[in-house]
């Protein structure tokens, strides 16, 4: 049994077994290893257990992880000789000398592959999904994390391509030296899946190099399951361990700053390329650790875009754009993957070059082409649970950066209040997006959220707010065909017995011949009037065009 020995100056050596991973470090009475200290963070450091070798990983402490007299942030793996300390404690680890992987990064003769997976390799028709590949891929990640040797280096701080050079010279000698795989025709796809798993996103890589792949969902070492064209179908790529999805995990929130462990087991992240990451670990996720990826298309979609792929018409969205020109407050609505943020994303570029925009946002997924663009990002709690930062701050916090605009990502909870308050103080033509069923049911969700401000109003002065404020509300949906449309548009027509009243502009339904389309100006002559447009506007043309059908 592995276990820790803790000393410090005037008290006696004090010795923890080392039951479960990860093992928490800390001043906090639910910490495995307890240094009861006020230097200590309440949970200040880690440690993980990466096939049986040991790594430590701080928390984002201040006092900060030191191994054998420099300070790191991830290191691994451990030794006995290796001294931590953590703010005038010595630690030590007992039981981990002669592991695999502990004290040399030399290679040691390996136990070769068993007989059956000797001759599963020999088959040229395996595939990523067969078993035999699968248990080999296993065995080689175990294999290859017991034998790298990192305990001079920190880890998040290596250069990427040194990194993987590193692995791929140990994953050659490895297989080298395998009589199941030296010279097998499969051997290149080992390598590189291993490599993928080791040091970069698994087998999640090949899936990020598509274009149409839109929805990327991990659970646990089940096969993956991915959206296409608004489509789910399973994959036959699948991470050989938990451990591996854990590791994946790490690499992609560790730049951030951001941290996930048994006191936060939620984590919301990005990838360098914008997609949005969403990941959930046990004791939450019951099946093993969960990722879903969404992504987004590489280049910004423009209105003619939405047109030719049947998400809008050609009025809808000349509409639309002459709204956001002319300073109307827009709330786009929609379930979860229906194009909230891809329309965002248009209608933000139709904003005239010379205003100031600021954009606010949980994780950061708008990608707006403007000349003067802040964006924010709210911060999750560090490791003691301080320094948050939530979406209602960096919105109060905008009003003071002299925006012409504010673009809120999504509306949530009690920022809504926030951001009404900012449409009716001189921030006309500010952007949001709302999970609603409808767009009615859009406005009965703002009066929610802001009721969860835990500000003290009655119903009537929110929808007195909520009247004011918003103009414009774009619902959004996804069919049963995967397609994402516009499926209404209605104008907030203002307060009328304590209801809010709204007028349909656009929808989307049947049309007279029986077939479903988009059925354009509604209610041309209302509104017309609402907007006091001139006689000869391209608006007024435009509906006089249509012809009301």
């Amino acid at each position: 049994m592995t276990t820790m020995t803790i000393e410090a100056p005037g008290r006696h050596p004090e010795a923890v077994a080392l039951t479960r991973f990860p093992c928490a470090i800390g001043r906090h009475e639910a910490c495995v290893v307890r240094l009861p200290s006020w230097r200590v963070a309440r949970h200040h450091a880690e440690l993980r257990l990466h096939g049986r070798a040991i790594s430590i990983v701080d928390l984002g402490s201040l006092g900060g992880t030191w191994i054998n007299g420099e300070r790191v942030n991830e290191f691994g793996p451990l030794t006995d000789e290796d001294e931590i300390r953590i703010a005038g404690f010595s630690l030590r680890l007992d039981g981990v000398t002669g592991l695999p992987g502990s004290g040399s990064s030399q290679l040691s003769t390996h136990e070769p592959l068993a007989d059956a997976d000797r001759a599963g390799a020999a088959e040229v028709a395996m595939s990523d999904n067969a078993d035999s590949l699968l248990d080999a891929r296993r065995r080689l990640h175990r294999e290859l994390l017991a034998r790298m040797d990192l305990r001079r280096q920190e880890i998040r701080h290596l250069d990427p391509i040194q990194l993987r050079e590193q692995v791929g010279l140990l994953l050659d000698q490895l297989i080298e030296q395998d009589d199941a795989w030296r010279g097998s025709a499969r051997a290149p796809t080992l390598r590189a899946a291993v490599l993928d798993e080791a040091v970069g996103l698994g087998v999640l890589e090949p899936l990020l190099a598509r274009a149409d792949i839109t929805e990327i969902m991990v659970n646990g070492t089940a096969p993956l399951h991915i959206e296409r064209a608004g489509l789910l179908e399973q994959t036959d790529l699948r991470f050989s361990s938990d451990d591996a999805i854990r590791s994946v995990i790490d690499r992609i929130v560790s730049p951030l700053g951001r941290r996930i462990d048994e006191a936060s087991p939620m984590v919301d992240a990005r990838l360098p390329d914008g997609s949005r990451v969403n990941a959930v670990i046990p004791p939450l996720a019951l099946q093993g650790p969960i990722i879903t990826i969404r992504r987004f298309n590489a280049r910004r979609f423009t209105e003619s875009d939405l047109v030719e792929r049947g998400s809008a018409s050609i009025a809808m969205m000349r509409f639309l754009g002459w709204c956001v020109e002319n300073r109307c407050n827009i709330v786009v609505s929609g379930g979860t993957g229906s194009g909230k943020t891809t329309l965002l994303n248009v209608l933000s570029n139709r904003i005239p070059a010379g205003e100031r925009i600021l954009t606010i946002e949980d994780a950061a997924e708008l990608r707006l082409g403007h000349r003067n663009l802040v964006s924010l990002e709210a911060r999750p709690p560090n490791a003691e649970n301080r320094g948050t930062v939530t979406i209602r701050d960096l919105v109060r916090n905008a009003l003071r950066m002299r925006p012409d605009r504010i673009v809120v990502g999504e509306c949530r909870g009690g920022e809504a209040i926030d951001m009404l308050q900012a449409m009716n103080t001189g921030h006309d033509g500010s952007l949001t997006t709302v999970h609603a069923n409808s767009a009615r049911d859009a406005l009965a969700r703002l009066e929610v959220m802001v009721l969860m401000s835990g500000v003290e109003l009655p119903s009537i002065a929110i929808r007195e707010q909520i009247a004011s404020a918003v103009d414009l509300i774009v619902h959004q949906s996804r069919g049963r065909d995967g397609r994402r449309r516009i499926i209404e548009v209605v104008e907030v027509a203002g307060l009328e017995s304590g209801r809010i009243q709204v007028q349909p502009l656009f929808r989307y339904g049947r049309l007279d011949d029986g077939t479903e389309g988009f059925l354009d100006a509604l209610h041309v002559p209302a509104l017309l009037d609402a907007l006091d447009l001139p006689a000869g506007a391209p608006i007024r043309a435009l509906f006089a065009n249509a012809g009301g059908s």
